[in-house]
């Protein structure tokens, strides 16, 4: 066991356990920053690479799937703890399983078969379940149902609310599993950033967004706030 990261987690408020009761994060990014100067080098270059790919405020508008995709597979193969590719697998699965439902909502085909338009093990499953409500992937994700429920009725604050809700879990399964390590160093900051988005929500300015994203070569990628 590092006794530094011993310190360093020691020093770090816990999170709220209800994410949808939170008015703010339990430490500002300031004082969290300040607190990770304390990780080796490696670990401060990890947790940059995993915070640009997770975080949808760090993607530019500009950004294509292709830069995207590649962007993300650099990430995965870059890190070489094998619990935090597997958080970086997860996640990334996740946007490409709601890039596919939007896709479809908008009433378009099945992506090519065999064309790299995502992420991870579903891809050819998707294509081959294209026309299933839950593309044949309902025992992987229990949330796809009503995830494309409020797609179709274009209920914004609730999609991302079931989608935070998902990370929210998730990263908590993954915390229960870890204590005084690097990883729960991650799992920290990213259930920071859950809350923290979900604390800023502002609905108005998220409605512009997802307007600039509609006219963008991002479009494919609205709602994946995953």
């Amino acid at each position: 066991m590092n006794d530094q990261y011993v310190m360093l987690i020691s020093s770090l408020p816990p999170h709220i356990p209800k994410l949808f009761a939170a008015r703010q994060t339990p430490i500002s990014r300031l004082k969290l920053d300040e607190r990770l100067q304390m990780l080796e080098p490696i670990h401060t270059k990890d947790l940059a690479l995993i915070e640009n790919l997770m975080h949808w405020d760090r993607m530019s508008i500009e950004m294509t799937n292709e830069e995207m995709i590649r962007r993300g597979e650099n990430a995965r193969d870059e890190i070489e703890n094998e619990c935090i590719k597997e958080i970086v697998s997860w996640r990334l699965e996740m946007r490409t399983v709601v890039k596919a439902m939007r896709r479809r909502a908008l009433g378009r085909n099945a992506p090519l078969a065999g064309s790299k338009w995502g992420f991870g093990r579903w891809l050819r499953i998707i294509e081959k379940h294209w026309n299933e409500p839950s593309f044949g992937l309902d025992q992987h994700f229990s949330w796809i149902f009503e995830a494309g429920e409020l797609l179709e009725q274009k209920n914004h604050l609730a999609l991302e609310r079931l989608l935070l809700d998902q990370l929210w879990h998730y990263y908590g399964r993954v915390a229960e599993e870890h204590y005084f390590d690097f990883e729960a160093i991650v799992v920290y900051v990213l259930r920071w950033d859950v809350i923290n988005r979900w604390s800023r929500y502002d609905g108005q300015k998220a409605e512009q967004r997802f307007g600039k994203m509609l006219d963008s070569t991002l479009g494919e990628y609205v709602h994946m706030y995953a």
